[in-house]
């Protein structure tokens, strides 16, 4: 993710992504949604529902649950990535944000709570020590009885990318401390075949916030 957002000093697991934009707006709205997360769609709270999306990349995400009356906050920090997801998918039930983790700085502020919280292919970039942040800056945002959905990658790291080891359980105690019960667990291939071929797996949760 582009240093011209100032991202690099609060993240490092975001290098790369700017410079790889271009390639990456293709690969990732070419990903149907229910490909992605089909196993949490079940647990999806109904629309109007608000949503945050962190890490909302092209915005493939967030356009899908806005055409299906959503309201979506999508926070993405590398603006190359925004500018393209903007102009891709303009919606008014679309607000776009330039924040990060682990601290959301600027969402956090706002003292605004969601339904449904949305981190895809987001965790790896963080280390132990930002994750433990990063889980306590999300849980104040998901509403009582909300949901928040994650997607952890496993398997070789990318060249020019910076990420980290995660597991579901690790995960799964961590947002436990912080008031979620897992809801769902469900371990997967990579649905891109490069990726299957490279060994990268995925991880699905939900966790219900109590």
């Amino acid at each position: 993710m582009s240093p011209d957002t100032g991202i690099t000093s609060r993240v490092r697991g975001s290098r790369g992504y700017a410079e790889q934009a271009e390639d990456l707006v293709a690969k990732y709205e070419a990903i149907d949604f229910a490909a992605k997360h089909g196993a949490v769609l079940p647990l999806l709270p109904a629309a109007p529902a608000s949503v945050l999306d962190i890490g909302a990349g092209t915005g493939a995400d967030a356009a899908w649950l806005a055409a299906r009356g959503y309201r979506v906050v999508a926070v993405e920090p590398t603006a190359a990535l925004r500018s393209r997801a903007m102009a891709l998918h303009p919606s008014p039930a679309i607000e776009w944000i330039d924040d990060s983790l682990p601290a959301l700085r600027h969402v956090v502020a706002r003292r605004r709570q969601f339904d449904l919280v949305m981190l895809t292919a987001v965790w790896m970039h963080l280390d132990a020590a930002e994750r433990r942040l990063a889980m306590a800056s999300i849980a104040s945002l998901v509403a009582p009885d909300g949901v928040l959905t994650m997607t952890l990658r496993h398997g070789p790291v990318p060249n020019g990318r910076v990420m980290f080891a995660v597991s579901a359980e690790e995960t799964i105690a961590l947002a436990g401390e912080c008031g979620f019960r897992p809801s769902l667990h469900v371990d997967t291939e990579s649905i891109q075949a490069a990726n299957r071929e490279a060994g990268v797996s995925w991880s699905q949760l939900a966790l219900r916030r109590h």
